[in-house]
């Protein structure tokens, strides 16, 4: 399947969710997953099937969930992290909806680094970086207006963590993970299409 193929189906996967895609960012998305898939013939990126035709539950999972998020982010932020970037969902799908201000994925393996860097150069994405760390060791002084995460533990020091880099009114957005610590107040949920929640939490 080419890109224009695989991004015609995620404008469909996306209609079937009610979130409309632009051409533009169906495109980007295309790009992204077939790099995706050439790049887990070598390093394990993501335990979703990326054999063509790549499975609707796999674009659902990698593309569409990100782009669902998109209406419930406030402002466009100046600087945005993204922790645990992994195979780089949901934050370069996010990225192509969102140009605006810098990004900072933080990846601790480095072959993942290896795989995001990669996918900034192809899909051409400015002020965007890619940070090799462990996010428990990151020293962030820069105040973070977004927070992105997804299949990262939050445990109590994580929290702690996080607080001390988000602005007052700066928010945390978790895919499939819910938050009970103080210092954040949810101000929006919605479900997504494998039936987990997003959540959105605003520092107080």
């Amino acid at each position: 399947m080419n890109t224009e193929e695989l991004a015609e189906r995620i404008r469909e996967r996306g209609a079937h969710f009610n979130v409309r895609v632009s051409k533009v960012v169906a495109n980007g998305c295309a790009e992204y997953l077939s790099l995706l898939s050439r790049w887990s013939h070598r390093i394990n990126l993501t335990a979703l099937t990326l054999v063509e035709p790549i499975p609707s539950a796999t674009i659902d999972k990698l593309v569409i969930e990100p782009l669902v998020a998109v209406p419930f982010i406030p402002d466009d932020p100046s600087y945005w992290l993204d922790i645990g970037s992994g195979g780089g969902s949901p934050a370069l799908p996010l990225r192509l909806c969102m140009p605006r201000g810098a990004l900072a994925m933080v990846e601790a393996r480095e072959r993942k680094c290896a795989f995001l860097r990669e996918a900034v150069r192809i899909l051409e994405l400015r002020n965007t970086t890619v940070i090799a760390s462990r996010f428990e060791a990151l020293a962030e002084t820069t105040p973070v207006d977004l927070v992105t995460s997804r299949a990262v533990k939050l445990d109590e020091a994580l929290v702690k963590r996080v607080t001390s880099w988000v602005r007052p009114g700066g928010v945390l957005m978790l895919f499939g993970a819910a938050l009970t610590a103080s210092g954040f107040a949810q101000f929006a949920a919605t479900e997504l299409p494998d039936g987990s929640a997003l959540r959105l939490y605003s520092r107080c």
